[in-house]
């Protein structure tokens, strides 16, 4: 991707951005300021109002999400377009942004909120009736309960700040071409060369799909899926309101959002937008747009009624007034919500930058730059990433039915655990029925069902003492977990590791692309399993990975998901040496866990797996009651067991064999809730949750995983530039009775220093853990913190790792 397409080009590539939006205008000047000057911009409408979805934005900003990489985007944003104008006209109003509750539940998410905002360094207060009122004069103080006030945010004109984007890029010698129709995608030697247009062709080394809601069709020339949902949203301006009579500012108060009625307000002037969620899903093509003005389909005003009335219990001076004006303006979804950024994996050089709102777009467009032009953004992005989907999520069904979840979500509370409640069952192992009939509750993740817990299990609960949990933290969570997680430290339980993404590498060149790949040595006997890391070119960690070596030029490897597929393709060698095959759907997999687990097994093979004959982190091919298993003795939960793999047609039998030789031992099926607890007992990372392409091996604990001395490998000298400022630590709540979640700002003396990344209750020691980010003077052992948990502090401590077993020795007898 960024790193084939800088060994192609030795000086700054010709350009081409389809789409001149608030996107390619942000792109086209972040490219150009990096030097990359040669940069056409292309549009099939006029400049700048071109036509999509940036020609009808109401522009509002809020900063605050749930997603680090999304609000960093947002921060960017408003950082960058506070500074520009057009013509004297400022592209950015900091207004600030408030939004209020009107019920409790909706306070409480504000209190979380406030705290996403301090762990993401965005200044925010939790302020009372009155002081909402004050901030925005026509609300009525008796209609909310209190809101959430960040100062920095505010509005964007979005065709002014791409125009004022796109000025700085001509100015550095960038091209602006209006009307010219994008009708072709074009390639020589498996590289994109250029495009073809309405009015001719335009050649590129690189060309760039910032084309909005009409970026599944521009992405279809080129043989690309791009996962987006386009529909359609209500905004309505009312006729001059008397209260706001005489304003002469086009906007003085903050931004408003009604989130308990999918509403968001602002002014024009003596006038107040209404933006709508609440109304029914209005999914459209992007051709159905073409014959309406800016894509602005008719206003339905019968879907408007409802977000009237509750606009009219909000701010009461609106009753003076009328609905004058409305549009459906369309814009585009996805079916997790999140952009699409990234490299089209089998026609380098074409990129997108896909699903991309005002709020975030500069962030966006600089992250890209990074990317197009360094070879990777310094920001991590795999939140966003193009090829973050797997197959079966790809289907225009799933694309359209989780797009339009989305829509329906935008402004509800949604709980950090709670799975999509659409299209599903989705994927499933060859376990699932055993599942059911076992009681499971299942989560999804990646598009496979995986149980959280087992009802089946519920028995095994009582009597069990367990500190009682608020409503939020209720939520998702059953005291079964503890019960599965004390039958694995005791006794012994399967896991469904069938989604853990595997790829066979194999081929002569096998050893050597893992060798270059990841930071330990892979190069080892047949037969040993490798915990390795995959690095950026900046010694950052794209993910962690499990070698085993099952023959001299066989390996299969444990992934992350579909990203480090990716990877291995972008370094594959071209000269056929090394295969890369996805087998995770056409296998299945089973983690055999606890101090019962040898005897279990034993039962079932003729081959010796006492710990001399089968050691740890090794791998052999054995018959488990008739079903032939790949086993890798590894442990995500601190305890001796193996990790069993066999073909998806056998793996039904190695279910129920397991299953019922277990029986006598005490095995229990067990699910993704006691498994996230004893893994942060036994303190091992998740990528993509505890450490990412911003971290390094240093800093998230992780330097037993590097071998400098191997030889050259990815990041390898980037490491020792690095420095090393923070730390990954391991927190433990000093109340039994308290626990977080995740996500929530960490203070030493009062003051912000960092942030939870994951958390969960640790049944074994019988408190909750935290891991969470910060600054190196403050992860020392014994520290005293307190993190926010709806804003109160709840006491914690730095604690040594890792918190059970610390020898390591029940993994290893």
């Amino acid at each position: 991707m960024g790193v084939g397409s800088q060994r192609v080009h030795r000086g700054a590539p010709r350009v081409v951005v389809i789409g001149a939006g608030i996107v390619g205008c942000s792109l086209a000047e972040e490219l150009t300021a990096r030097g990359w000057t040669d940069v056409t911009v292309l549009d099939q409408g006029p400049l700048f109002a071109a036509g999509g979805s940036s020609s009808h934005a109401p522009g509002l900003v809020f900063q605050t999400n749930p997603s680090k990489t999304l609000a960093e985007f947002a921060r960017y944003t408003v950082g960058k377009l506070r500074d520009l104008s057009v013509d004297g006209r400022p592209c950015f109003r900091p207004v600030g942004g408030l939004e209020v509750a009107t019920t409790p539940a909706r306070l409480a998410e504000l209190a979380r909120r406030h705290g996403l905002a301090t762990s993401w360094g965005i200044e925010a207060r939790l302020v009372d009736p009155a002081e909402c009122a004050r901030l925005h004069p026509l609300l009525d103080p008796g209609a909310v309960l209190g809101g959430l006030h960040v100062p920095s945010d505010g509005l964007v004109h979005a065709v002014p700040a791409g125009e004022a984007q796109a000025r700085r890029a001509i100015d550095r010698g960038a091209r602006f071409l209006s009307r010219h129709r994008v009708t072709g995608v074009a390639s020589a030697a498996g590289r994109v060369s250029g495009v073809h247009t309405d009015q001719g062709f335009v050649p590129a080394d690189v060309v760039v799909c910032a084309a909005g809601f009409w970026g599944p069709d521009v992405g279809a020339l080129a043989g690309l899926t791009v996962p987006l949902q386009p529909l359609a949203h209500q905004y309505a301006t009312t006729a001059p309101v008397p209260a706001l009579a005489g304003a002469v500012a086009e906007i003085s108060a903050p931004i408003l959002r009604h989130q308990d009625a999918d509403l968001y307000y602002r002014e024009h002037g003596d006038r107040i937008g209404i933006g709508s969620y609440g109304h029914r899903p209005m999914p459209v093509t992007a051709a159905e747009t073409e014959q309406h003005e800016n894509s602005c389909l008719p206003f339905t005003p019968e879907d408007f009624s409802d977000a009237w009335k509750q606009s009219l219990a909000l701010l009461p001076g609106l009753a003076e007034t009328e609905v004058a004006a409305g549009i459906n303006g369309v814009f585009s979804f996805t079916p997790d919500g999140m952009p699409l950024l990234g490299e089209h994996r089998d026609l380098p050089g074409f990129w997108v930058a896909e699903a991309v709102w005002v709020t975030h777009s500069a962030g966006v467009a600089k992250a890209l730059a990074e990317w197009l032009v360094e070879g990777q953004p310094r920001t991590d992005v795999h939140e966003c990433d193009l090829h973050r989907f797997t197959a079966v999520q790809l289907s225009p069904e799933y694309v359209a039915e989780r797009g339009a979840q989305q829509f329906v979500e935008v402004y509800d509370v949604v709980h950090p655990l709670a799975p999509p409640q659409v299209l599903r069952p989705l994927q499933v192992s060859p376990f699932h029925p055993r599942h059911i009939e076992l009681g499971a509750v299942c989560g999804e993740a990646g598009g496979w069902e995986r149980p959280l817990w087992f009802g089946a299990n519920a028995a095994l609960a009582d009597g069990l003492e367990l500190p009682a949990r608020d409503e939020w933290a209720a939520q998702w969570w059953s005291p079964t977990a503890a019960a599965e997680a004390a039958a694995t430290r005791e006794r012994v339980a399967m896991y469904d590791m069938t989604p853990l993404t595997r790829i066979e590498v194999t081929g002569p060149g096998a050893c050597a692309l893992l060798q270059q790949l990841t930071s330990n040595d892979v190069d080892r006997p047949v037969g040993r399993v490798v915990y390795t890391l995959l690095l950026g070119a900046d010694g950052g960690i794209r993910s962690d990975l499990t070698v085993a070596r099952l023959g001299e030029q066989r390996f299969q490897v444990g992934a992350n998901g579909p990203l480090d597929l990716d990877w291995f393709r972008q370094h594959a060698p071209e000269d056929g040496s090394v295969q890369l095959r996805d087998t995770t759907t056409g296998t299945c997999g089973i983690g055999l866990w606890g101090p019962r687990a040898r005897d279990v097994l034993q039962s079932l093979t003729r081959t010796d797996v006492s710990n001399g004959a089968f050691r740890y982190f090794t791998a052999r091919e054995l018959f488990v009651g008739g079903v032939p298993v790949t086993a890798l003795r590894v442990s995500y939960v601190g305890e001796l067991g193996w990790e069993l793999y066999t073909d998806a047609a056998t793996g039904l039998r190695l279910w129920d064999v397991l299953w019922a030789a277990g029986q006598e031992h005490g095995l229990v099926a067990a699910g993704r809730s006691a498994f996230g607890s004893l893994r942060l007992e036994k303190g091992y990372r998740a990528w993509g949750v505890d450490m990412t392409t911003e971290h390094d091996p240093v800093e998230a604990g992780l330097e037993f995983a590097v071998r400098p001395g191997k030889g050259d490998f990815v990041g390898r000298d980037a490491l020792d530039r690095r420095p090393h400022p923070r730390r990954l630590a391991c927190l433990t709540l000093d109340d039994p009775a308290t626990t977080v979640l995740g996500k929530e700002p960490v203070r030493v003396d009062g003051v912000p220093v960092g942030h939870v990344t994951s958390a969960a209750f640790g049944y074994t020691i019988g408190r909750s853990i935290a891991y969470a980010w910060l600054p190196a003077e403050h992860a020392e052992p014994g520290t005293a913190v307190t993190i926010d948990w709806f804003g109160q502090p709840v006491a914690a401590t730095v604690s040594a790792e890792p918190l059970v077993d610390p020898a390591g020795a029940k993994v290893r007898c």
